[in-house]
């Protein structure tokens, strides 16, 4: 019965397709590898791009509301270089502090202006400068083409991004400044005493005091009475 079932297909393949059993059992085989190959190679790539669709949206996550700092150290604005992600990116221009965290593929780690992060990066901006020693708040001595300079991008920052602080100024005071205060101020302390002084050893303008006065008329009626 299987026997005469095989040669009745053989004879269908046969004359159906024109092709020997061998042959069309052989296209048949190729014909389910390739479309095995096919949907692995398109099936990964899919789910590849699924995976990376789903990174892109985990970081393109929308960003927390700007939070205000108000007045804070220099010290203190490092701490938002963007090394801790759950921070915010800071960046000030003149003692001005602007959150630029929409920046971060910019500003933060491994960007290109990833040094300004944390810091008052006035005098680099204007200079357009990457060396360390240009990393600061202090725009002394600059020329009017680099303050010129500095003036844009504080336009720039001021129309994209929210000022949340400024940086707290801190003012040196020299020894030599110091000790002049001090010197200046005992000047002044023993000036008075040395008018008081002054004042108790000046003798009287009007004469001799009333107390010298009467004891020279009780000397002079004792002279009378013994005369």
């Amino acid at each position: 019965m299987a026997l005469e079932l095989w040669e009745n297909l053989k004879d269908s393949i046969t004359a159906y397709t024109g092709l020997s059993p061998t042959t069309f059992f052989t296209a048949v085989a190729l014909a389910l590898a390739f479309y095995y190959v096919v949907s692995e190679l398109f099936g990964s790539t899919d789910h590849g791009h699924q995976q990376r669709s789903r990174n892109f949206e985990e970081q393109v996550q929308p960003l927390p509301p700007p939070v205000q700092l108000g007045e804070i150290s220099e010290k203190e604005l490092k701490e938002y270089d963007g090394s801790d992600s759950k921070k915010p990116l800071l960046m000030a221009i003149k003692g001005q502090i602007y959150d630029v965290s929409q920046s971060r593929m910019f500003y933060g780690p491994g960007g290109p202006y990833a040094l300004f992060a944390g810091k008052d990066a006035s005098r680099a901006l204007a200079k357009m400068s990457f060396e360390e020693k240009d990393l600061t708040g202090d725009i002394s001595g600059l020329g009017p083409f680099e303050l010129e300079a500095l003036q844009d991008w504080e336009y720039k920052f001021m129309s994209k991004y929210v000022k949340v602080g400024t940086v707290k100024q801190t003012v040196a005071v020299s020894d030599g400044a110091a000790n002049g205060e001090s010197v200046e101020s005992t000047d002044r302390e023993a000036k008075p005493a040395e008018g008081v002084a002054s004042e108790s050893a000046k003798p009287s303008e009007d004469g001799p005091s009333e107390s010298v006065a009467e004891t020279v008329d009780k000397s002079d009626d004792d002279a009378e009475k013994k005369d």
